[in-house]
């Protein structure tokens, strides 16, 4: 029998919006764009995978349906709360890929309500720190788990 894996949030956010195509849907609303055609045309995805992202993503939460005509019948997709609270993750996703993959020529940039192009930064909210490697200390809750994995019996 194979052992399980280590209880983690990350995986179980992945498990949710971790597919390709999902993360694409959601920088797309985040954007402005909310209507499945141009959804699908600004991704690339194939329409039945986007079709089951979409129902995958508003069954979670993270996304609603909002009817935007009764004849014939069309809806939107609007990200909810929760959706709202991943703009950080897709923002930071987005500088990393700036720095490490295209640091040539940035494919788009976000400006702050400051006027300046958006350098993001994961700080403390305690101590306004930043949060990086050096930094931080792994307090491992799960059960039967440590930091270098389970605990032997």
């Amino acid at each position: 029998m194979k052992a399980a894996p280590r209880p983690c949030s990350i995986a179980d956010t992945l498990a949710l919006v971790g597919e390709k195509y999902s993360l694409l849907v959601l920088r797309e609303v985040s954007l402005g764009v909310h209507r499945f055609d141009r959804i699908a045309r600004n991704t690339g995805a194939p329409r039945d995978i986007l079709t089951a992202r979409l129902k995958r993503l508003v069954e979670a939460g993270i996304l609603e349906k909002v009817e935007y005509s009764e004849r014939p019948k069309r809806y939107e997709y609007r990200a909810t709360p929760a959706g709202e609270e991943l703009q950080p993750v897709l923002i930071t996703l987005m500088a990393w890929g700036d720095r490490h993959l295209n640091a040539e020529r940035r494919p788009t940039l976000l400006e702050h309500s400051c006027g300046e192009v958006l350098s993001p930064r994961v700080i403390c909210a305690s101590c306004g720190d930043e949060a990086d490697t050096a930094s931080l200390k792994a307090l491992v809750q799960a059960p039967g788990w440590t930091t270098t994995g389970p605990v032997e019996s």
